[in-house]
C-alpha cells in the first residue's frame, strides 16, 4: 500500500520542476530581449530601473516567467525576438555606447531606426574604425566577447616610428597591462613607407586599447587603428557608416557551438486567389492524363476550361477560307496592289 500511495502522490520537487524550467534570472531575460548585456542587466537592477509586475526589485537573482510583467524605465519589456547580427563600419570620431557622460555623439546615433534597440559585441575607442558587430541578443554578444571562446579580432595599425619583425615577434609571449599579462599578441610587419609602418595584429582578448598599449610597448605611436574582423566575419568591401545584416543561417552555421539558435518558423502559404493570373495559369498547358475526367452530356466532353474570371479566353474563331474571287483572301485595303475590291 505504502508503494502504491507513493507512485500516486507526486512528491513537491516534481510538481516544482515544470515551472522551474519557464524561469529563469532576470539578468539573462533582459539580455536576451536585447535591453544589456548580463553584467549591464545586473547594473540596471541595482539602480532600481528595473520593475517586476509593477514592484522594483533590488536582485538580480529574482527569477521571472513567460507571465510576469517586467518594465525597464517604466517601459515594458517586449519579448524575446529571434537572434539578430549586424556588421556595421564604424567611422572614427564616435563613441561606443549608448549614453556619453560628455554629451558625445554616438554610434547608436548614426544607426536606422528600424533596426531597433541594439547593443555592440565590445567597443572600439572614439579614434578608432572598421568592423563593429551589432545585435539584439545579450546573451550571444556576451558569448561573443568572453575570452574562452578564443575569438580572434584582427586590426590593421598605421604605426609611426621604425620597427623590425623580429621586435614584433617578441609581443609572442603577452605584455603586462595593469599589472596582469595578455594572451599571446601576433603582429605582422605589412610595409612601411618613410616613418610609418603598417601592421597586422591580432588578439585572442581585446583588453581596452590593448593594441596601442603594445605598439607604445615597441615604441611606437599609433596613428589609426582599423579592425578588419571579429571571429569569422569580415570588414570586407562594406563602406564607412553603412550596415548590413548577417543571415540568419550563417548565424547559425557558424555561432552555433557557441548557444543553440532554433530554426525560425516557416510562413504558411497560400494558394493564388481565386479569378488572378496565378489561377488561371494553373489550367494551361496540363498534360491530357493529369486533367480530371470531365462529365459527359449527350456523348460529348466538356469543352477545356482556359481561364476564369476576366482571364477567360474567348474560343478562337475558325480561320476564314478564300472565296475564290479576284484577290483571294486578301481582300478589301489589305488586298496586294492590282487586287482587291473591282480591281
Amino acid at each position: 500500500m505504502s508503494d502504491q500511495k507513493k507512485s500516486a502522490t507526486p512528491s513537491s520537487t516534481d510538481d516544482k520542476k515544470p515551472d522551474e524550467q519557464n524561469l529563469e534570472r532576470i539578468a539573462k531575460f533582459l539580455a536576451r530581449s536585447g535591453i544589456a548585456s548580463r553584467r549591464d542587466s545586473e547594473k540596471l537592477v541595482a539602480a532600481g530601473r528595473i520593475k517586476v509586475n509593477g514592484k522594483v526589485i533590488d536582485t538580480p537573482a529574482t527569477k521571472v516567467g513567460p507571465k510576469d510583467k517586467v518594465e525597464y524605465d517604466d517601459a515594458p519589456v517586449g519579448k524575446k525576438v529571434h537572434t539578430r547580427l549586424w556588421r556595421y563600419y564604424k567611422p572614427d570620431g564616435f563613441v561606443t555606447s549608448h549614453k556619453d557622460e560628455k554629451d558625445r555623439t554616438t554610434v547608436f546615433d548614426l544607426l536606422p531606426k528600424e533596426m531597433g534597440r541594439v547593443i555592440s559585441v565590445g567597443r572600439l575607442d572614439i579614434t578608432s574604425e572598421g568592423l563593429l558587430l551589432l545585435t539584439n541578443d545579450g546573451e550571444l554578444a556576451r558569448h561573443l566577447e568572453h575570452p574562452s571562446t578564443g575569438l580572434s579580432r584582427r586590426y590593421r595599425a598605421r604605426c609611426y616610428g621604425h620597427v623590425t619583425q623580429t621586435q614584433l615577434d617578441t609581443l609572442k609571449a603577452g605584455i603586462k597591462i595593469d599589472g596582469i599579462m595578455t594572451a599571446p599578441i601576433e603582429a605582422v610587419l605589412d610595409s612601411t613607407q618613410g616613418d610609418n609602418a603598417w601592421i597586422t595584429v591580432t588578439l585572442r582578448e581585446g583588453k581596452n586599447r590593448e593594441v596601442r598599449r603594445a605598439m607604445e610597448h615597441l615604441d611606437l605611436k599609433v596613428n589609426r587603428l582599423i579592425r578588419v574582423s571579429y571571429g569569422p566575419f569580415m570588414l570586407g568591401d562594406l563602406r564607412k557608416g553603412l550596415t548590413e545584416e548577417v543571415k540568419y543561417s550563417v548565424i547559425q552555421t557558424q555561432l552555433g557551438h557557441l548557444m543553440d539558435f532554433p530554426d525560425l518558423p516557416v510562413p504558411k502559404t497560400r494558394g493564388p486567389k481565386r479569378g488572378s493570373y496565378a489561377s488561371a495559369k494553373r489550367f494551361q498547358n496540363k498534360p491530357d492524363d493529369a486533367k480530371k475526367p470531365s462529365d459527359k452530356k449527350f456523348g460529348e466532353k466538356k469543352p477545356e476550361p482556359q481561364g476564369r474570371g476576366k482571364f477567360a479566353k474567348p474560343p478562337r474563331k475558325a480561320a476564314v477560307k478564300s472565296t475564290g474571287k479576284r484577290g483571294g483572301k486578301f481582300q478589301g485595303k489589305f488586298a496586294p496592289r492590282g487586287h482587291g475590291k473591282g480591281k
